[in-house]
């Protein structure tokens, strides 16, 4: 069985170079959640020359909505959503210094050039467990677009949060893999 490993954000080119295409991780630091609307706004500041309401340089963010919040709880649940929605926004957010992406589901063939090319990753999470992965979480507050309720990006501490590499600076992509790797197994 393979072993975690240990990475803290913010990201840098060095880490994301060391990382594959199937490693297991176990993330601590921060990371901002953001969803559609949230990749919408970003990227229209970006187009606007408008300065964006969070520094991207080396920053992960977390495809994801958090629940609302029960009284004994930091957050609600909170579980990755599919990634595809955000690959038009990607892109430009990469090349703003955007380095690690949290998700569920294959990126289109520009994002993974974009991981390539600027030297980021993305992870995916395990989707169907949000209530546990909301364990993880040691703070949670709004860090822009507040007025999105639910969508807003946060700010978020996660300790050891568990992900898996899919796409590396490499331009491997995990579900590729796995595809060529049971065909295989299912021919012989």
């Amino acid at each position: 069985m393979k072993k975690f490993i240990r990475i803290n954000t913010p990201l840098t080119d060095k880490v994301c170079d060391e990382l594959n295409t199937g490693d297991m991780v176990l993330l601590s630091g921060e990371v901002y959640t953001g969803r559609d609307v949230a990749h919408r706004k970003l990227f229209e500041a970006i187009l606007h020359g408008d300065r964006l309401p969070v520094n991207l340089e080396g920053e992960t963010i977390f495809y994801a909505a958090p629940t609302p919040t029960r009284p004994d709880r930091l957050i609600g649940s909170v579980g990755p959503t599919t990634s595809l929605r955000m690959d038009k926004y990607s892109p430009k957010l990469m090349e703003m210094g955007l380095k690690g992406m949290i998700g569920k589901g294959k990126r289109s063939p520009e994002v993974m050039e974009a991981i390539k090319k600027f030297k980021a990753i993305y992870f995916g999470a395990i989707g169907g467990v949000a209530a546990l992965t909301s364990r993880y979480v040691k703070k949670a507050v709004v860090a822009a677009y507040d007025e999105l309720g639910p969508e807003a990006m946060m700010r978020l501490e996660i300790v050891d949060l568990p992900l898996v590499v899919i796409n590396d600076t490499k331009g491997r992509d995990l579900y590729d893999e796995a595809v060529k790797r049971h065909r295989i197994h299912f021919s012989e």
